[in-house]
């Protein structure tokens, strides 16, 4: 975890979460963008909390709630996330 904390890529540690704010030029890019992300969480079979705030601005929230913290699939689903966005 503390690689891709310290890896520049934007994610935070949010108390027993990771979390990353994506924003685009609108608001088509942004869903589009919670759409992939969506397919890439039922993939995983690991679904984060997916928020639009304003029109154009996507924030990821994952954590694991069976064993209360961040786990490795949310690391993963991360990096996958991160793909994504291209």
């Amino acid at each position: 975890m503390a690689s891709l904390l310290e890896s520049g890529a934007g994610w935070r540690r949010e108390g027993n979460a990771l979390a990353k704010t994506f924003t685009f030029k609108g608001f088509k890019g942004a869903m589009a963008f919670a759409n992939r992300v969506a397919e890439a969480a039922n993939a995983a079979n690991h679904h984060p909390d997916i928020h639009v705030e304003g029109y154009k601005n996507v924030r990821i929230v994952l954590t694991t709630h069976a064993t209360g913290g961040i786990s490795d699939a949310d690391i993963e689903l991360a990096k996958t996330i991160d793909a994504a966005v291209t």
